[in-house]
């Protein structure tokens, strides 16, 4: 690919200039853009962070990193790994035999390679808010035991929030301290990081983002609060750093684990492993192909590519990363449409010093072509924070009614209703975008013409009723 832009500074210098509209078009209040090409560094920033009191964004401000903590909390359990403490095919058992699941025959067989790669089967979106103390992820963990199974361990990828706070717990008793001081200890400091908050005690430090979201009667409002529950915090709840601070985090898995002064972070064999494909992902489409440990693995782009996103309350974060190009990417924002600036920002930098382009968010065909029979996807799916009605009508459309449950963390969720087309084998898309996307519902676990078994929308929810 030898008609690559490969001059960083035209092509920051140009994303510079464009990020300012691209932000007023797409109503999102501020953004942080980081580029790491080899040893070169190139971020900028715009917009407001906090529409309440108007401070500025800056290049060292920190916004929060949502679920990209998980590829940190990942990198933690790899290090046990390379220090003989963890053996990943091992059962969680092993290390937490306190660990207490409804179904405990499940329970005791999951692995923690399962658990890096969202496989271990159980409910993953458990947000319970067990206090501030050190102990809030133990505690959280000890609320599991009703926690349903929807599949047998490793049969099937469903995104698993629960999943990374029982990796989290892990961490903690196998260093015997809180895991934000093991975040600090074993990561914070040896990438020499200046930037990084593991909660809103350490962020208040800084210049920081504050996320929003719609207000009745159009525009957003500053979130009604900053950070999720504290026992979630190895899932994503709490993480915030400036774009500087993230990629010195990408760029210590792009130098084989080293970090800037030589130290060992990780070792390269678990650098490798991390970026290895564990299991295959329905095809969503606003998802990446396959998940590895920890990362979300990009099969399809033109260079192998990983990366991870995330999503808090008004605040969502985007990290892409190529080995092969030495290069990573990351946007992190504050509210609005982020996927729009995500697709067209990061979209050209990719492009041009990788030659990748971004698979499209998918959206609905122009003259969508009619269902015909859903009965195999009518039903009801769900969990503790969604249930999704999918019904067709005398006209054979089929509809969508989302409805959020008692245990979102979300308070700007609310019940939908949206209208399904076809997008693919099993697939139906959204009409109407959700919250800035056409998320694919794929319906999976079907055998001959029965019904389907799970409704895949990045978790897999199971059929409550026919």
């Amino acid at each position: 690919m030898t008609d690559l832009q490969t001059d960083l500074s035209a092509v920051g210098a140009r994303a510079a200039r464009v990020l300012p509209e691209l932000l007023e078009r797409h109503d999102v209040p501020a953004a942080a853009l980081g580029i790491l090409l080899g040893d070169e560094v190139f971020t900028t920033s715009a917009g407001v962070l906090n529409l309440g009191t108007g401070v500025e964004a800056t290049d060292d401000s920190v916004f929060q990193i949502g679920s990209i903590t998980k590829v940190w909390t990942a990198t933690l359990v790899l290090q046990l790994v390379d220090e003989g403490l963890v053996d990943l095919d091992a059962p969680v058992r092993t290390y937490l035999p306190g660990l207490r699941l409804a179904d405990d025959e499940a329970a005791a067989a999951m692995t923690v390679r399962q658990l890096l790669s969202h496989t271990a089967g159980f409910e993953g979106d458990i947000f319970t808010d067990t206090g501030r103390g050190d102990d809030a992820i133990e505690k959280l963990v000890a609320t599991f035991d009703d926690v349903p199974q929807l599949f047998e361990p490793g049969a099937l990828f469903s995104y698993n929030n629960a999943g990374y706070c029982v990796l989290g717990r892990l961490v903690e008793v196998l260093r015997e301290k809180p895991y934000d001081e093991v975040l600090a200890e074993r990561l914070f400091t040896p990438l020499g990081l200046t930037h990084a908050a593991a909660g809103p005690y350490d962020a208040i430090r800084f210049r920081v983002a504050m996320g929003h979201v719609d207000k009745e009667g159009g525009g957003q409002e500053p979130a009604p609060f900053w950070a999720l529950a504290h026992s979630n915090g190895p899932a994503g709840a709490h993480l915030a750093m400036s774009a500087a601070d993230l990629l010195a985090f990408a760029r210590m898995h792009l130098d084989d684990g080293q970090a800037p002064d030589g130290t060992q972070v990780l070792s390269p064999a678990s650098v490798t492993a991390m970026q290895g494909a564990q299991v295959s992902l329905p095809d969503l489409r606003v998802m990446g192909t396959s998940w590895g440990l920890g990362w979300e693995l990009f099969e399809n782009a033109a260079e192998p590519m990983v990366g991870h996103d995330g999503n808090t309350v008004g605040q969502a974060s985007f990290l892409r990363v190529v080995p092969g190009r030495r290069l990573a990417v990351t946007l992190l924002t504050n509210g609005g449409q982020p996927y729009d600036v995500f697709h067209e920002l990061v979209g050209d930098v990719l492009r041009e010093l990788a030659g990748v382009e971004l698979t499209p968010l998918p959206t609905p065909p122009e003259s969508p072509e009619p269902v015909g029979d859903a009965s195999p996807y009518v039903g009801t799916y769900g969990n503790r924070v969604l249930h999704v009605v999918v019904s067709q009508d005398d006209d054979g459309r089929v509809w969508s009614e989302l409805q959020p449950q008692g245990a979102t963390p979300d308070p700007s969720s609310e019940a939908q209703r949206i209208e399904l087309v076809p997008l693919g084998p099993d697939v139906l898309v959204p009409l109407e975008p959700v919250q800035g996307l056409h998320i694919p519902h794929a319906f999976v676990g079907r055998e001959a013409d029965g019904p389907a078994r799970w409704l895949h929308i990045g978790r897999a929810m199971p059929r409550l009723t026919e």
